[in-house]
């Protein structure tokens, strides 16, 4: 696994006038990263994956930052980095990073042009479950001289893209390797809708009892003679458990790298590096406070925020654009900041344009977002 010194070389101090800067006294509302906290993230993560066949392919939508995708390739066991969208994946070649899964269909004559550009500078597979986005990107991919590999999805559970597991993977696999253009690499399987059960046990054997049909429809691919080189899935709530069995080649984690307060919930190894930095802009009554970020700043389909160091402060609701109204609040004054721990990092990160990078209470470099708002 690589070192500190790695970590340190995947990101370059920027000239940034805030550097050096008491957190505290930065304007609000800002999205900070623990530097320290991240790495040593990164550093487990990568750790558990040291001595086993499956290795982490991180999901660039957590954060949406080029550097700290670098530096979860840099803390070691990663193969590349899962996106959502050809633009992050565009994003990332664009900066070197080359070995990349867009664990989504891609479709449309403009995205899949842009895909097989794309796969003449980069390593790129995308996910299909019907011949026509195949044939598409394999006439896209001929007329470019390039090309892409393929993932069939399987859908295990979630109930949204993917293919039932079984033979209808088969017959589309079948028909896959007849085309040029396009290299079939096996399947995608996300267990998406267990990763939030909150008891650890129970989501464990429901989620190996999800992963383990894709795992027997990979092996109906290798007994009709199709090779499977790669089962791509889990998370940063599954990456112990579906993410250890026999048969999963690669971990799609995230939300690992800064974390939230919901994934704190589920994997509380891992600490909470991202916070906002907000202020109480107003007192109306001796037990309100109100903040100065809302839904504008901050995810909350995952539910309310928390208050870092008021872990008993209730936010009971998190509806306006601009604010977070907090009823029964400690004595706060007007003008104090305070660092709100959203309830789901990736589409807070989405908000926003960089990361404050801060250790020991100080600035310590400044991170572009380079790839937040990015929908196509």
């Amino acid at each position: 696994m690589a070192g500190v010194a790695s970590l340190q070389s995947a990101g370059t101090v920027s000239q940034d006038a805030r550097i050096g800067q008491a957190i505290e006294d930065l304007d609000t509302p800002t999205l900070l990263l623990d530097r320290a906290a991240s790495d040593r993230n990164l550093a487990k993560m990568a750790q558990f994956f040291a001595d086993r066949k499956s290795k982490l392919r991180p999901h660039f939508k957590n954060h949406k930052c080029v550097t700290l995708a670098k530096r979860q390739l840099a803390a070691g066991n990663a193969v590349g980095i899962t996106c959502a969208k050809l633009g992050e994946a565009e994003i990332l070649a664009d900066h070197g990073v080359t070995n990349l899964l867009i664990a989504n269909q891609v479709v449309g004559a403009v995205k899949v042009r842009r895909l097989a550009e794309l796969a003449k500078r980069a390593r790129v597979a995308v996910a299909v479950d019907h011949l026509d986005q195949v044939e598409a990107i394999s006439r896209a991919a001929v007329a470019a001289g390039s090309t892409v590999h393929l993932l069939v999805e399987v859908d295990i559970g979630m109930g949204r893209c993917g293919l039932p597991p079984g033979d209808g993977v088969v017959e589309l696999a079948k028909q896959i390797v007849k085309f040029p253009g396009v290299q079939l690499d096996g399947i995608q399987a996300y267990e998406g809708h267990l990763v939030n059960v909150i008891d650890r046990d129970q989501r464990r054997s429901q989620s190996q009892a999800a992963m383990q049909l894709a795992i027997d429809t990979r092996r109906l691919l290798e007994k009709s003679g199709i090779p499977v080189t790669c089962l791509s899935g889990c998370s940063s709530a599954t990456y112990d458990s579906t993410g250890a069995m026999d048969g999963v080649d690669e971990i799609q984690a995230g939300s690992y790298a800064t974390m939230d307060r919901q994934y704190y919930r589920l994997a509380p190894e891992f600490e909470i590096a991202m916070s906002l930095l907000v202020r109480v802009i107003s007192r109306p009554t001796a037990d309100k406070a109100v903040l100065d970020v809302g839904v504008k700043g901050a995810g909350g389909e995952f539910g309310v925020p928390g208050i870092k160091d008021y872990p008993d402060v209730v936010v009971p609701f998190f509806l306006a654009e601009e604010h977070v109204v907090v009823n029964n609040s400690p004595n706060w004054s007007i003008g104090q900041p305070l660092h709100l721990i959203p309830s789901h990092a990736c589409t807070t990160c989405n908000l926003h344009r960089e990361f404050v990078v801060h250790e020991n209470g100080r600035v310590v470099d400044v991170w572009p977002i380079e790839a937040s708002g990015l929908l196509r």
